[in-house]
């Protein structure tokens, strides 16, 4: 009876060995698909990020090209608005121009 029992105690011993190194193979393989899947979102994140990042550079990049579209623009309609203002008074600042040029003429002559 007493082999009995010691080789029942050391059954139960090896089974207990056998649960705990089975316990620490699953907290193993648990840790490591826990890292992996750290990993893995860190990789979708840096993704993400830049990915975002671009779609930022892109979106600043049209914006810009539009308002530079829109100051030239709006530049070159407003040169045209004053290159046409000088135009109307063209016949007037020539003709005092000429007023002027004959009132000196007559001055030191």
């Amino acid at each position: 009876m007493k082999t009995e029992v010691l080789t029942d105690i050391k059954k139960a011993e090896e089974e207990y060995k056998a649960m705990i190194q089975g316990a620490e193979a699953e907290r193993r393989k648990s840790i490591a698909n826990a890292e992996l899947e750290a990993d893995n979102l860190v990789t979708r994140a840096t993704a993400s990020a830049e990915e975002y990042r671009k779609k930022c550079l892109a979106d600043a990049r049209t914006k810009a090209a539009e308002n530079h579209t829109r100051i030239v623009t709006e530049g070159e309609h407003r040169a045209a608005s004053l290159r046409e203002q000088g135009y109307k008074n063209l016949d007037r600042a020539v003709g005092l121009l000429v007023s002027r040029f004959k009132e000196q003429l007559h001055v030191k002559g």
